[in-house]
């Protein structure tokens, strides 16, 4: 492999934890936040019940909606403090769809945290159809005084799949909005999911690289995990899905990997839920297992990030 630039470990890909430590000089801890958005894709403006791997919102992990933003960014700072002793934060806006409001309310939200000590950024998780004029004209203003980085669930770049899960967007709009924010100068993570019913490996490793020709500042690649009390869950009961296995899953990150651009971050490689809601697939739970193994198989096959780019 030689000496891969992105790393200052043994990975072979570029990640969060490199990139942050490269950027701030020191360990910053992401802290996800509930801060009470909706969902077109739930209150009805675009469809109802939301994408059906969802149970009433994303954001498994975080925190309490009925405390203030407030008080979720200090009561999960402090749980993260007893793993690290020291360090920054990032809050992020995880749950929902954070730029589905006014401006004037998604600072009333946003600010107060980017206020609080030894805050370096801000991370807001939305849908790219969410982007209203006056929603990124405050995001723009907002790039220019803090690390900011929006983060746009995408999924996958195929509409069928989209229709399939009740996604409520499609690719065209996905892009629509991607490139408003780059055109912005905005930092944009999207996110992918691998194992969404009906999509093969070959799809799933189409949607990395034609995410990744867009060149974005970060990537976020999830496993499909089904959550009792979803619509997806019915599906699985029924036998209308099959979930990913943990080899196949494994196989596919690697071919994903190697077409995706080095300089790209790559936020995330597996997901996981709780473990009192999940269905499957239960080796998920087992997270450090599978990045090991995601570890040895890019060793075995002396590869790395991006290193197709140049033959695909």
């Amino acid at each position: 492999m030689g000496d891969f630039i992105y790393s200052d470990d043994n990975k072979r890909y570029h990640t969060w934890n490199c990139h942050l430590r490269r950027k701030f000089g020191c360990k910053v801890m992401k802290i996800a936040l509930n801060a009470g958005f909706t969902c077109p894709n739930i209150d009805g403006t675009k469809g109802y019940g939301g994408c059906t791997y969802c149970l009433g919102g994303s954001g498994d992990f975080a925190g309490n909606p009925e405390e203030s933003v407030l008080r979720q960014f200090e009561d999960i700072k402090e749980k993260l403090h007893r793993k690290w002793k020291e360090g920054r934060y990032m809050p992020y806006f995880q749950a929902n769809t954070n730029t589905y409001a006014p401006a004037a309310e998604l600072k009333r939200r946003f600010e107060p945290v980017l206020r609080q000590p030894d805050v370096v950024g801000i991370s807001i998780a939305t849908r790219a159809d969410c982007l209203a004029d006056e929603v990124l004209d405050y995001l723009y203003e907002l790039n220019r005084r803090t690390y900011l980085i929006v983060e746009l669930g995408l999924q996958s770049i195929f509409d069928e799949t989209g229709r399939r899960i009740n996604r409520c967007h499609t690719y065209a709009e996905f892009m629509k909005g991607y490139t408003a924010l780059a055109d912005r100068g905005i930092n944009v993570c999207v996110h992918l999911i691998d194992g969404l019913p009906g999509e093969t490996h070959e799809m799933m490793i189409k949607s990395a690289k034609t995410v990744g020709e867009l060149r974005p500042h970060c990537i976020k690649l999830h496993l499909l995990h089904v959550l009792k009390g979803t619509a997806m869950a019915d599906e699985l009961v029924r036998g209308r899905i099959r979930l990913m296995e943990r080899d196949e899953y494994v196989d596919v990150i690697v071919r994903q990997l190697e077409v995706i651009p080095p300089e790209t971050v790559i936020q995330r490689l597996t997901g996981d839920g709780a473990r009192d809601s999940l269905l499957g697939p239960m080796w998920s739970l087992k997270k450090f297992e599978v990045l090991n193994a995601i570890d040895r198989a890019m060793a075995e096959r002396d590869t790395w990030q991006g290193r197709l780019l140049t033959k695909v």
